[in-house]
């Protein structure tokens, strides 16, 4: 039972892992969108959206609904939406970390230099 739920959370994960993926999945946790709006606000071409929309769907990530020639798409949960932004607070979260080591590291640098200056 453990190891099919790691499997699941690594397909995924795996699914999740490109950054159109991750962008399409983050404009969908706002509610149904058209392929059409998807490509405007992802910035790439129908084409390139529709092998990506592919992969979430086979994954269940996503839903489809046709009205008329127009297929929208929609988050199978809303709580992979949550996940992103869990995800985000965690990125940003390690940011500050990493942005506090930087400049450690820049004032260190500029000790340095000083003194091989003297």
């Amino acid at each position: 039972m453990l190891e099919s739920m790691r499997q699941f959370k690594a397909g995924i994960f795996q699914a999740l892992g490109h950054p159109t993926r991750v962008a399409v999945v983050e404009f969908l946790s706002h509610g149904e969108m058209s392929v059409g709006v998807l490509c405007e606000k992802v910035g790439v071409e129908q084409a390139n959206i529709s092998q990506h929309l592919a992969i979430l769907r086979n994954k269940h990530i996503v839903e489809t609904r046709r009205d008329g020639n127009q297929i929208f798409y929609r988050l199978r949960d809303p709580l992979l939406g949550e996940v992103l932004e869990k995800m985000r607070e965690y990125f940003f979260a390690h940011l500050g970390e990493v942005m506090e080591m930087m400049q450690e590291e820049k004032k260190r640098a500029k000790k340095s230099e000083q003194k091989a200056r003297r």
